[in-house]
């Protein structure tokens, strides 16, 4: 399975469209670590397109605001903002509450140790 995810950085009026490729299980079978991945990939989206010469930076889930919406065709998208600008990935086909509760498990656990911070 591959997802999408526009993004848009502030200071832009253009979206760009990118696949998050590490995503490999259907969405009706994610638990916590599918779903940290979506938000990881997602904010590494982010981070390639503003910083496109850069390696890959570890990532902590701090700090970003974030939300679960039904899509008109069906399923839901997961719509993140931080300062760097924003990003909507989906639609996919997983109950929007136990999304919701997945991703709120996952912003609550603080890792031990992590350098970078979005």
């Amino acid at each position: 399975m591959s997802a999408q995810v526009d993004v848009w950085l502030r200071g832009s009026d253009v979206a760009t469209t990118a696949t998050l490729d590490r995503v490999t299980r259907a969405p009706e079978s994610w638990n916590d670590d599918d779903v940290r991945l979506v938000l990881e990939e997602m904010l590494r989206a982010m981070h390639r397109l503003d910083h496109p010469s850069e390696s890959e930076s570890p990532i902590a889930l701090r700090g970003l605001s974030w939300i679960v919406n039904p899509y008109d065709e069906g399923g839901v998208v997961i719509a993140i903002e931080i300062t760097l600008g924003a990003a909507i990935a989906g639609p996919f086909d997983i109950d929007k509450t136990a999304l919701e509760t997945m991703i709120a498990r996952v912003l609550a656990h603080r890792p031990a140790s992590s350098s970078t911070i979005y």
